[in-house]
């Protein structure tokens, strides 16, 4: 199971990256929406934990673009609090779930827990 976590700040895809890897999930990183897309078409991670603001390209139309090229792929955004509106919008189109800054490790595993269960279900 590959996870790319999509976030601006190196802290934060660290911390993420660390608390993935003690679950034994393969990682890849970008650090904008632009990466993002052309990580996801080379990587084809299974999740995607996508931070809203970013440079070059925010997490909301990274969220549109990676659904154009799979109307499938599973993304989880992150984002600080007061960003309620961006987190309504990502969920329309079609994001999964979103979780608020600072990351809880054990709602982060909730999260893909569950999106693996929706997979295997299908």
């Amino acid at each position: 199971m590959k996870i790319m976590i999509v976030d601006d700040a190196l802290f934060m895809r660290e911390k993420i990256k660390t608390y993935l890897h003690k679950y034994c999930f393969e990682t890849c990183e970008a650090q904008d929406g632009e990466e993002a897309i052309q990580k996801y078409k080379t990587e084809m991670p299974d999740i995607i934990t996508m931070d809203i603001t970013m440079p070059k390209m925010d997490g909301i139309e990274a969220v549109k673009r990676i659904l154009e090229i799979d109307k499938g792929a599973r993304i989880i955004m992150v984002t600080a609090l007061g960003q309620e509106p961006f987190v309504i919008e990502a969920m329309k189109l079609g994001a999964k779930d979103f979780l608020v800054k600072p990351i809880n490790e054990e709602r982060l595993k909730a999260s893909i827990d569950r999106l693996i269960s929706s997979c295997l279900l299908r």
